[in-house]
């Protein structure tokens, strides 16, 4: 008896037309019904000793991948949740822009392939830009937006104030739930990226789950 659901079905569907368009794109796409079979293929790409770092993430977080690199004895983790100084945390991010792997999610990617990130610091944008060897995104398909106008607002309006609570941000939007286009002190939106396709075709990694994971 088959175990798949019209949203599974929905979920296969969207994603064999969002990577196919990631390959138009010069990235490669990949779809995987559960975190487990993801992270099996995450892992394959390593090798004994490569240096792996992270962007944040709550994908990362709630998939447990984060768990699992940090308990990984086989790779070089760049890890900037062990740096002890502000000095120590800049140190690591311009390590992280030289690993051979680079892990994050995106804040959404559009059926048509484009991947699209607003980020506070700037480090994972940076990474995903330049630097890294090869880019790994994991990214649930609650993720998946029609076209870029979409997506930039599902970033603002969703993503963008479940982050500024979750840091505590003294924002519009973790006051009202809804995007002020602000420049307060404490906004996270000082960086938008879109990236429409990749320089070097196939650094950037593009892994599509069957679940609906992070903000």
């Amino acid at each position: 008896m088959s175990t798949e659901t019209p949203r599974s079905m929905y979920y296969k569907t969207l994603a064999d037309t969002v990577i196919k368009n990631l390959e138009k794109r010069r990235m490669e796409g990949f779809y995987f019904p559960t975190v487990e079979e993801a992270e099996k293929k995450v892992f394959s790409y390593f090798t004994a000793g490569c240096s792996v770092s992270f962007g944040g993430s709550m994908t990362l977080d709630e998939t447990g991948m984060l768990t699992a690199l940090r308990h990984d004895p086989n790779i070089r983790l760049i890890d900037r949740a062990t740096a002890k100084s502000p000095e120590e945390t800049k140190k690591l991010y311009h390590e992280a822009l030289n690993a051979d792997f680079y892990l994050m999610s995106t804040n959404a990617v559009t059926a048509s392939g484009e991947l699209v990130n607003i980020d506070g610091t700037g480090n994972r944008v940076a990474a995903l830009i330049y630097g890294p060897e090869t880019v790994i995104i994991l990214a649930g398909m609650n993720k998946v937006a029609a076209n870029v106008e979409e997506a930039l607002s599902r970033v603002h309006n969703v993503a963008t104030p479940m982050n500024c609570k979750r840091l505590n941000k003294n924002t519009p939007c973790a006051a009202t739930g809804i995007c002020g286009d602000c420049l307060s002190p404490d906004c996270i939106c000082n960086q938008v990226v879109v990236t429409r396709r990749s320089g070097i075709a196939g650094r950037i990694k593009v892994i599509l789950i069957g679940e609906e994971l992070g903000y």
